[in-house]
């Protein structure tokens, strides 16, 4: 029996584990008690990490497609060598006849949560040569990077709401007890919300659902799902109006704040209630609460990231914490200072931010981040032209069930001349693949939180070393031969090119730098002390000793490097955050920039919905409802679902009605509901709760897993509705690009 510590990669909460295994078989998985972050919280994904582990139905070989996407037995088996060799002899008559504009990928969102992804996607995204890049993030943050990047001038300073020290914490389209919090990394949200109510802080929950945060909420608020934009933008008039700015030792920082004001004028809470169901005395005491409060932050997730306005929403958020002296203040918003860090060092100012620097070929959607919204991935493929996509490459996601319009998609994807899935099942995307290149499990890989670091509620560094040795190459090794492959090495090339490249590329820029430790040292007196078993190791190894916390490769010996994050595997608490302004900021003047041109532009935008009254139903159809998703503790992407301890119990995939809406339309409980939506129609189970808000339904994301062709054998048992089937691929947040994915207008009735 062995003893291995390392931290959960299943959700942003990053909850250290203790897992006893007995040779090459996992025994048990509890929370880690001594976990300086977590200190034994745990969920019920984190055990689930031993079925993952032992699944019989994730794949341990390659697997090219000899049948069609239907066929669930049209696949054979193959060597590394075999495989690489197939998407060679794909691609390249694709490139001959079409070149690389022709090409396209696709990254899903547990990218994220992998060191070797984080670092080795770049390299392929580049070696593609092609602006035909898509994400998750464009139905899920984009909103937020967008915001951020435009206030603060990068789109990775996205502050985080400090709940630890919060005295008032407002929140907007979340539910951190189902989904342990998102861009705010913190294990146990339940256990530090009890705790800010038990220190005598108040919790507001406004949401269209009466949900589980909202249950434990100190006040919740009913809201029309779409409306959040024009709730805070009334509070931003109520804090102007009533003179409760204080832009705190912010002041001199802040460009713009005249400029907000103004914007806010004509959102009185008198013209925003009627849209938002929210009365206006109501909104009044918010803003004078929050403006009131010794500290204060309204925190807004997904749900409101993927409304018709979502980077105005993200925007406004930090917009209030500025204008009540909340920003980068204790208890408000603030930036973490991850130890992997390498930049607040230096000067303030920067190149600032810019989206819309290339557009989409079909309907001209802007660039952000350097990708396209995925809301265009199906029209860039089935709209013939010069520059369709013809070849797609896909990381660690399953867009057929995460992106808008499945159907138009699924369309698509079984047009592709080459498709190439990185990915451990057979689901309803990748069977659409011509080669599936199947990467280890996480306790196969080392891990560390280079994305959720960033974002965490307090400064923390944690590393887990390789648990198993995988089945294949590594996540590292995969993605460089593929990058290596796709820039026209061949399909044999040794990967240690690109594991070269990165970690040369990244010691001579930081050898470059004046404000580094080692700045001027020898790039080669570097590499040969950098420490590590993996190339992934290596990298962090290097990012970590020249971090804000490191030792500088002798420069300060009581600072952090890999061997001494390997020497506490409970993890290091790096302390509570701290004021980071001005000098993360990357703006041009140095300055947060209160009032981007493009948000002015978008309240226009949001000011001529003024004068419709935004209720989700109307008196002459009663069977209009305003479609909303919600999150669910067990899960948290399609995948989970082919594990039985997290679908095990009572089915959770149903349409949540409140009663009185039920009967209005002639149905009861457990009954089957036709929903139909401007993309398409499914059938539901309908699931009664006074929960929801009369005129809104409620149907969660990730599932319909009945896909022919599909190989996931609990998740076919388990399948569920897609709720993508009825969204539109055509609105999109004109900032962002992100798909609207809430709010969606849909006619439910008794299914004939």
């Amino acid at each position: 029996m062995t003893t291995h510590y390392r931290t959960c990669p299943l959700c942003e909460a990053t909850c250290g584990l203790e897992i006893l295994t007995e040779g090459d078989q996992v025994v048990r998985i509890r929370g880690d008690r001594d976990d300086v972050f977590s200190k034994g919280f745990l969920c019920p994904k984190g055990p689930a990490l031993k079925q993952l582990h032992h699944d019989p139905d994730r794949l341990r070989q390659p697997m090219v497609r000899t049948g069609s996407p239907d066929d669930p037995n049209g696949w054979t088996a193959v060597s590394w060598d075999e495989a690489f060799a197939e998407i060679q002899r794909r691609l390249d008559p694709v490139l001959a006849t079409h070149g690389r504009e022709s090409l396209g990928a696709y990254v899903g969102n547990p990218n994220a949560h992998s060191m070797a992804n984080t670092f080795y996607l770049r390299p392929l995204l580049k070696g593609l040569g092609t602006r035909n890049l898509f994400s998750a993030s464009t139905v899920d943050q984009m909103p937020k990077h967008v915001s951020s990047g435009l206030m603060f001038g990068g789109p990775l300073l996205m502050p985080v709401p400090d709940i630890d020290r919060s005295d008032l914490l407002v929140i907007l389209g979340a539910d951190p007890y189902e989904s342990n919090g998102s861009l705010a990394t913190a294990p146990d949200w339940p256990g530090r919300l009890d705790a800010l109510k038990e220190r005598g802080g108040r919790l507001v929950v406004i949401d269209p659902r009466r949900s589980r945060t909202a249950k434990e909420a100190s006040q919740h608020l009913f809201i029309n799902p779409g409306t959040d934009a024009h709730l805070l933008m009334a509070i931003i008039h109520v804090i102007g109006r009533d003179a409760l700015v204080d832009t705190a030792r912010l002041t001199d920082l802040l460009n713009g704040v005249d400029q907000v004001l103004e914007a806010a004028t004509a959102f009185s809470p008198e013209r925003v209630a009627p849209i938002t169901g929210i009365d206006a005395p109501t909104i009044e005491a918010l803003a004078t609460e929050i403006a009131a409060a010794p500290s204060a932050s309204v925190y807004g997730r997904i749900g409101v990231h993927t409304g018709p306005f979502g980077t105005l929403t993200a925007w406004a958020v930090d917009a209030i914490a500025a204008l009540t002296g909340n920003l980068d203040e204790p208890g408000g918003h603030m930036f973490p200072f991850a130890a992997h860090h390498r930049t607040d060092n230096e000067e303030p100012g920067g190149r600032g931010f810019a989206i819309g620097r290339w557009a989409s070929r079909v309907r001209e959607l802007p660039e952000a981040l350097g990708e396209l919204p995925v809301a265009a991935l199906a029209e860039e493929i089935l709209t013939e032209g010069d520059g369709a996509i013809r070849a797609l490459f896909t990381v660690a996601g399953n867009p057929a069930r995460s992106t808008p319009d499945s159907a138009g998609l699924e369309k698509a994807l079984a047009s592709l001349d080459l498709m190439v899935c990185v990915d451990p099942y057979l689901n309803e995307t990748t069977r659409f693949a011509h080669v599936i290149l199947p990467p280890p499990t996480p306790l196969e890989r080392s891990h560390y939180d280079l994305s959720f670091y960033n974002l965490s509620v307090r400064n923390i560094a944690n590393y887990s070393p390789q648990m198993f040795e995988p089945d294949g190459p590594s996540e590292a090794a995969i993605l460089a031969r593929l990058a290596l492959l796709v820039t026209g090495s061949g399909a044999d090339a040794d990967p240690a090119i690109v594991d070269d490249m990165v970690l040369n590329t990244m010691v001579e820029a930081e050898v470059g730098r004046p404000t580094s430790p080692v700045f001027g040292r020898d790039p080669a007196e570097l590499l040969d002390a950098i420490t590590g078993d993996c190339p992934t190791d290596r990298i962090l190894d290097f990012m970590v000793r020249t971090g804000p916390y490191g030792e500088g490769f002798g420069a300060d010996p009581t600072g952090l490097s890999l061997a001494r994050l390997i020497a506490e595997p409970h993890g290091i608490d790096l302390g509570p955050l701290e004021p980071r302004l001005p000098n993360n900021l990357r703006t041009p003047d140095a300055r947060v920039e209160l009032a981007p041109q493009a948000v002015l532009t978008d309240i226009h935008r949001l000011r001529e919905q003024l004068d419709t009254t935004g209720a989700p139903t109307s008196a002459d159809d009663t069977n209009a409802f305003s479609l909303i998703g919600r999150r669910q503790l067990r899960s948290n992407n399609s995948w989970m679902h082919n594990l039985d301890i997290l679908v095990k119990g009572k089915p959770r995939c149903t349409l949540l009605m409140h009663p009185d809406d039920a009967q209005r339309v002639g149905l009861a409980d457990g009954d089957q509901a036709a929903v139909s939506g401007v993309a398409g129609e499914l059938v539901a189970a309908v699931e009664l709760s006074d929960d929801m808000m009369l005129g809104v339904v409620s149907l969660p994301h990730g599932w319909g897993h009945d896909a022919a062709g599909a190989r996931m054998e609990v998740a076919a048992a388990h399948a569920g509705v897609n709720s993508n089937i009825l969204t539109d691929a055509a609105p999109v947040d004109p900032l962002s690009g992100n798909a609207q994915l809430n709010a969606i207008p849909v006619t439910v009735a008794a299914r004939s």
